[in-house]
């Protein structure tokens, strides 16, 4: 069976396994959600499967022969993903705890994503649990390295450190007083916590199974418990994620599902295995805040959402009206008013804003000219910096007055110029 999709229960299927032959399991079961499944591919094949079930007795029974036949043909060193989310969470660690003993637990996974709006009136779930256990003590794992956060002192972290006689930690220093290396670093090891994203609904890779999990997920699983040529075992395949990731890096597999079309579907995978690239974990967050870092700080202290990847638009403020936004945009450095307008009103347009804002930071002649003939549907909101040279500008204008008027009734020439040479000076 090695290589192969079977179609049937896994728990019949699995009996027909000799013990202590698999080095990996996935178990993806049905999460307790107590509804039916129902999603359709772009070909407009139907995919679905039941969760329904009478009691979370029957659910944890039905878990329990599955898990208790599966660690039976699991190796002295394997280890066991078994994926769930806050429905019964709970209840199968419990089960996993009486299956493997409490002391073969070995991680809680977290996986963290971004998802879609909430229309429940509670906290927005954006994160699904896999336990990791282990048969016994001699489990495959090996050590993943991750970048070091921007707010690390790599320097630092070079350096050789030990305790004092305090029991504080100081950097080694030689006779010279020199730093102490302490070798290379790898990185940081992999945490419980993973962000990876949700299969996007464009991405190359999904096919319309209706729990489809990211090829990246299941990747990282099988590099971090398996070797090459080991067999993972997936009794709920589902699409066919596990075995496409243990196919591609280069270990045996054997997939369980008792749907046919989910059998056919991972069977079109294996011959075909797509990998989607994630942008934003190889680009990283920052790379899609592309707003100038003084345009965001300016914004900062507004209520409104910033907007990264429009050039028209760089905030929404948090009121509408009539039911419509209003849009913000900042005038950059060196871009006169009516291309900044003109940016705004063509995309503000798109999105039927009830209100256009155009904030004003750059104040000369030019802009003054075109004031006159400036769009109606456009409201210009001088910066702060505009505002206070604005403001001194006035002050100044009625100081140079006031010195005018209490010098000579017709100063001279010079004295105006004079006068005009301060005003320019301090504006």
């Amino acid at each position: 069976m090695i290589n192969q999709v079977c179609h049937g229960d896994c728990l019949d299927i699995l009996k027909g396994f000799s013990a202590d032959t698999v080095d990996l399991v996935y178990l993806d079961p049905p999460f307790f959600t107590r509804s039916n499944h129902i999603l359709k591919s772009k070909e407009l094949r139907e995919y679905r499967f039941d969760d329904k079930w009478g009691s979370i007795d029957a659910y944890i029974g039905f878990l329990r022969g599955r898990i208790r036949e599966v660690r039976r043909v699991m190796k002295d060193g394997a280890t066991i993903f078994v994926h769930c989310d806050r429905n019964a969470s709970h209840y199968i660690r419990v089960l996993l705890d009486e299956i493997f003993g409490y002391e073969r637990f070995l991680s809680e996974i977290i996986w963290s994503y971004r998802r879609w709006s909430n229309s429940n009136r509670t906290l927005l779930p954006s994160h699904q649990t896999i336990f990791m256990y282990a048969k016994s003590e001699n489990y495959t794992f090996n050590e993943i390295f991750q970048e070091y956060s921007e707010t690390t002192n790599l320097d630092q972290i070079l350096q050789k450190r030990q305790r004092d006689e305090n029991g504080k930690s100081t950097y080694v220093t030689d006779e010279e007083g020199n730093s102490v290396l302490n070798g290379p670093k790898r990185g940081v090891p992999l945490s419980d916590t993973w962000q990876i994203p949700y299969l996007n609904p464009k991405a190359r890779e999904r096919c319309g199974y209706p729990t489809q999990k990211p090829l990246l997920l299941l990747e990282r699983i099988v590099q971090l418990a398996s070797n090459k040529n080991d067999l993972v075992l997936d009794p709920f395949c589902g699409s066919g994620t596990t075995l496409v990731a243990a196919k591609l890096y280069q270990r045996r597999y054997v997939g369980i599902d008792s749907s046919i079309e989910a059998v056919e579907l991972s069977r079109q995978r294996l011959k075909n295995p797509i990998r989607s690239s994630s942008n934003l974990l190889r680009k990283g967050r920052g790379a899609y805040k592309n707003l100038p870092e003084d345009v965001a700080d300016m914004l900062s202290v507004l209520p409104v959402k910033l907007v990264q990847r429009n050039s028209g638009i760089d905030a929404i403020h948090d009121q509408f009206v009539d039911g419509k936004p209003v849009v913000l945009r900042v005038q950059r450095q060196g871009e006169n008013l009516a291309e900044a307008a003109t940016k705004l009103r063509r995309a503000g347009r798109k999105k039927n804003a009830a209100l256009l804002l155009l904030i004003r930071t750059e104040q000369d002649e030019r802009q003054r000219s075109f004031m006159e003939i400036f769009p109606d549907d456009v409201h210009i909101i001088d910066s702060l910096a505009v505002s206070l040279q604005l403001n001194l500008e006035s002050l100044f204008q009625k100081q140079l007055h006031q010195e005018i008027r209490s010098t000579d009734v017709c100063p001279s020439e010079s004295k105006k110029h004079h006068l005009q040479d301060v005003f320019r000076s301090h504006t």
